[in-house]
């Protein structure tokens, strides 16, 4: 496995002092959406929550969900309080996070966004996220999560 250079993510965890796990893959193939992720990793794909950047107007938002699930435009909405929110353009990830499609992670963003983490999250003892760098990710308790990134829980995926 490659060493990475830590990321904004990572040195917020160790700042706060919260156990944590970097996990590493090969990004060569180009497959970095939680599902292929997962299989690098050799986990199933709910256990790794994708980041996910939206916008209602002016406001932005950021919502995590199990990566073997999609985000449910209504409900985001709802949970943020806003009539109607799409999620961002890839090329706006960049300028808006600091991060790039596929290594967008919840932590260490350029600029603090209200959080919402789907309510999945608080079942488990451990999620995976993005660690902020493409072929890096990181395990720990959502409930460090929550506390780490003054995130709130809510109901954000489609009814299978």
């Amino acid at each position: 496995m490659t060493k990475h250079v830590k990321t904004n993510a990572v040195r917020l965890l160790e700042a706060a002092g919260v156990p944590h796990e970097t996990l590493t893959y090969e990004t060569g193939d180009g497959g970095i959406d939680a599902v292929a992720v997962a299989g690098k990793l050799g986990r199933p794909p709910g256990d790794l929550f994708k980041t996910l950047v939206a916008r209602a107007g002016r406001n932005v938002y950021v919502f995590c969900v199990p990566g073997d699930r999609e985000l449910d435009l209504k409900k985001a909405a709802r949970a943020a309080g806003e009539k109607k929110i799409e999620l961002v353009a890839v090329k706006e990830l960049p300028a808006l996070t600091g991060y790039v499609r596929g290594a967008c992670s919840p932590l260490g963003m350029k600029k603090s966004y209200p959080l919402f983490i789907d309510a999945a999250a608080e079942s488990r003892e451990e999620i995976v996220i993005s660690g902020g760098a493409l072929g890096l990710q990181i395990s720990l308790a959502p409930a460090d999560l929550f506390r780490v990134a003054g995130a709130a829980a809510a109901d954000l995926t489609a009814a299978d």
